[in-house]
């Protein structure tokens, strides 16, 4: 009697186990794990917080040794090939040709002047996607202790100081950003960086030709309906994105990648 009443109780936590727990599946090494949680997005009912699930994302942004292996691999989004419908007269602009980097675009330095269309096509040949506006945002607020560093005006300083810096001409390799706690590094400091849903927030695309669009949107006007208005860079970054169109390639906007994070029951 008493050994059916182990096979039993064993039975039942192996169905636990397999059944109803779930380990986190392995992160990739160019990824990190963001835990999940309360978000407070920059428009948005100040009283009803986001819930942000946990997903990966990538440690750093694209860069152009690693765009080069894609177009390499896929003519059809090679400069002098590519849709004038999904990337503008500029993209790519920087590399000296199809094939070729240059001077002007540094193997280890971000891609830039690559479209949302040509972001998205890269990613999804890695079974990645592009991190959404709350996902993208949600990660931004860490900094090298803190997963939220946004009430720190040091720390909102330092991002808008960079945002009054004119481009280099040359961008600096993705090993000279700064890292937060999850060891992701580039989220300021480097470049813009596309999200999936750019425009999402604001104003529509289209919306941008309503001659009644409300102009308080933006600008001073915009902040004043923020949830935080001390945070001026996340506003900013509201704004450039709202201004943005999918086939737009711009000097300083590159992208990097985010995955659903899966998981799978316990052996």
């Amino acid at each position: 009697m008493m050994k059916n009443v182990v096979l039993v109780l064993a039975c039942v936590a192996g169905f636990v186990r397999g059944e109803e727990a779930a380990d986190p599946s392995p992160v990739p090494p160019e990824m990190a794990r963001i835990e999940g949680g309360d978000y407070l997005p920059m428009f948005g009912d100040r009283d009803q917080p986001r819930q942000v699930t946990s997903y990966l994302l990538d440690r750093r942004p694209v860069t152009n040794a690693d765009f080069l292996e894609f177009v390499r691999e896929h003519p059809k989004w090679r400069r002098s090939r590519v849709s004038r419908l999904f990337a503008a007269e500029n993209y790519l602009a920087h590399w000296a040709g199809d094939l070729e980097l240059g001077p002007g675009a540094p193997a280890d330095a971000p891609v830039v002047h690559v479209s949302w269309f040509a972001a998205r096509a890269y990613l999804k040949t890695l079974d990645k996607r592009l991190p959404t506006e709350d996902e993208w945002e949600f990660a931004a607020r860490a900094d090298a202790v803190r997963a939220n560093a946004t009430g720190d005006p040091a720390f909102l300083a330092r991002i808008l100081t960079w945002y009054g810096k004119p481009n280099p001409p040359v961008l600096p390799s993705v090993s000279t950003a700064g890292t937060d706690f999850r060891g992701v590094a580039g989220m300021h400091g480097l470049v813009w960086e596309w999200v999936r849903d750019f425009n999402n927030q604001m104003v529509t695309g289209a919306a941008r030709n309503d001659a009644s669009l409300d102009r308080s949107l933006f600008c001073a006007g915009g902040a004043v309906n923020a949830t935080d208005a001390a945070n001026y860079a996340a506003f900013m970054r509201y704004a450039f994105r709202s201004s943005l169109e999918g086939n737009f390639t711009v000097t300083n906007l590159g992208f990097r990648g985010a995955r659903n994070l899966e998981t799978h029951p316990s052996p």
